[in-house]
């Protein structure tokens, strides 16, 4: 395990990991990638569609498993994880961003971002806290029982940020993030990140988009499966 200069344990490591999908003909999407993510860091996963990127954020966020390799998650084995326990983990440490932001209409905004904390045995009380504060921090205190139908795209993905945050995870994935904003609404979307990661947060953001990809401290780029750091 790949300590930090102050001892700290990476967030993510990935140890020359694969994940194939058989064929035929057999699928290659990651190939022997090594990676490491450490807390605090903000990294860009760049390139272009079939590269790969996307099955890396799935295997990172614990939605599927490598065919080869190790893949720590603050410096647990996932390898030997149950599935049972692999939701466990998803649920715990990990806040995901889509494209599509999968807010439910008929349930208020607030609503929608306690829900992420219905399974984790909050209670009821201190999950509406929790909403309250993580739509505070991402500027939309003022619409908690609003329906999401009455909101703007980036409002919308605002509310799907603070969903991914409001169980206090150790990464946040987002997968083409912006991918469905104008460039004046994705631009406050990455600034909102840009706070996040001031704040401390650690996060890995997938998109094809070089402009996104360039705000990140780290950039890496994946082409066949494979990965670089770019300069």
């Amino acid at each position: 395990m790949e300590a930090g200069t102050d001892g700290s344990v990476p967030v993510v490591e990935l140890t020359e990991v694969s994940r194939s999908f058989p064929g035929p003909p057999a699928v290659h999407a990651v190939r022997d990638v090594d990676l490491v993510i450490r807390r605090g860091d903000y990294v860009s996963i760049a390139g272009p569609s079939g590269s790969g990127k996307s099955t890396l954020l799935h295997v990172m966020g614990l939605l599927d498993r490598p065919t080869a390799g190790t893949y720590r998650l603050d410096g647990v084995d996932t390898q030997a994880m149950s599935e049972r326990e692999r939701a466990g983990w998803r649920g715990r440490r990990i806040g995901f961003v889509f494209q599509a932001f999968h807010l439910l209409g008929a349930r208020s905004v607030a609503e929608n971002v306690e829900l992420a904390m219905v399974y984790t045995g909050v209670t009821r009380r201190r999950r509406a806290e929790r909403a309250l504060a993580a739509l505070d921090r991402v500027g939309l205190g003022h619409r908690v029982a609003f329906s999401p139908a009455t909101l703007s795209g980036g409002e919308r993905q605002r509310v799907a940020i603070a969903r991914a945050l409001v169980g206090g995870p150790s990464l946040l994935l987002a997968d083409e993030p912006t991918g469905n904003l104008d460039s004046a609404t994705a631009a406050a979307i990455l600034d909102l990140f840009d706070d996040l990661h001031r704040d401390g947060l650690t996060l890995a953001v997938v998109t094809h988009d070089e402009a996104v990809s360039r705000r990140a401290q780290r950039r890496v780029r994946t082409v066949d499966g494979s990965v670089r750091e770019v300069a």
